[in-house]
């Protein structure tokens, strides 16, 4: 047996049945889920520094967009946001590092 603390996505419980293994899973509390989504930013975020691999990255942006649903933001909302920032801030497209900044 395997213990695991984590949120895991919806049909998971479905494809472990499929694999003819038994499971526990329990409903989070909306609070403890927002704590379990920031976890599994940073989880798949390390994933994909670790891989690089596009999936990797995709699994990120999943759990921005349910944040962002849970938060009641819309993804519109995220996307103006970060034009908006990016309008007045610059990207990171130049492939710009900060050494020192004098007084």
């Amino acid at each position: 047996m395997k213990e695991y603390d984590k949120l895991i996505r919806d049909r998971i419980p479905e494809i472990i049945k499929e694999d003819g293994k038994e499971y526990e899973v329990e409903v989070m509390e909306k609070e403890e889920y927002k704590e379990y989504l920031k976890e599994k930013l940073l989880e798949e975020a390390k994933e994909y520094i670790e891989s690089e691999e596009v999936e990797e990255l995709a699994d990120v942006l999943e759990v921005i967009k349910t944040i962002a649903e849970v938060k009641e933001i819309g993804f519109e909302e995220i996307e103006e946001m970060r034009q908006k920032k990016a309008d007045k801030r610059g990207r990171f497209k130049e492939r710009l590092k900060l050494l020192r900044v004098y007084d």
